[in-house]
């Protein structure tokens, strides 16, 4: 690069913003949710569940944008926790099922309004009419960019 070239600085990118924010909400609901031993990628799942029938792990890596065998592992710690369980299916009993545990289902609305708290505390100074732009402009940003994966981090 030519040195009569400026160089940008970091806070000329709205990326740097986005980062900073995203990190900032990001830890702090995960310290919410480990008050509750559980991660991002735990209470994702979860929710995934919530209100659904058994779900074969196939179909909720591809809701979640993981692969299989990751589903396997955090299907496992959830399964440990006692918040999820893996059954075989009802229709092929040669594959398995993932649905949530009576205790999972109870501790969804709990975690749903951890992350309430934790947008309010983020976001709550924003006017309605503010945050819904921010909503719909980053919502055009995944649609353009073709971002498929969920934030699990």
């Amino acid at each position: 690069m030519s040195k009569n070239h400026p160089v940008s600085e970091l806070t000329d990118h709205l990326g740097f913003w986005l980062r900073h924010v995203s990190n900032h909400v990001s830890h702090a609901f995960a310290a919410r949710l480990a008050d509750k031993d559980v991660t991002v990628a735990e209470w994702v799942m979860m929710r995934a569940l919530y209100g659904k029938d058994p779900t074969l792990p196939s179909r909720l890596a591809d809701d979640m944008g993981m692969t299989r065998g990751a589903i396997s592992k955090l299907a496992d710690r959830l399964i440990a926790k006692s918040l999820i369980v893996r059954k075989a299916d009802r229709t092929d009993g040669r594959a398995q099922t993932l649905a949530l545990t009576g205790a999972g289902a109870d501790l969804v609305p709990r975690l749903a309004e951890l992350a309430d708290q934790n947008d309010a505390a983020f976001f709550g100074h924003l006017s309605d009419s503010d945050r819904a732009v921010m909503e719909q402009i980053l919502k055009r940003v995944v649609e353009q960019c073709r971002l498929t994966t969920l934030p699990l981090a």
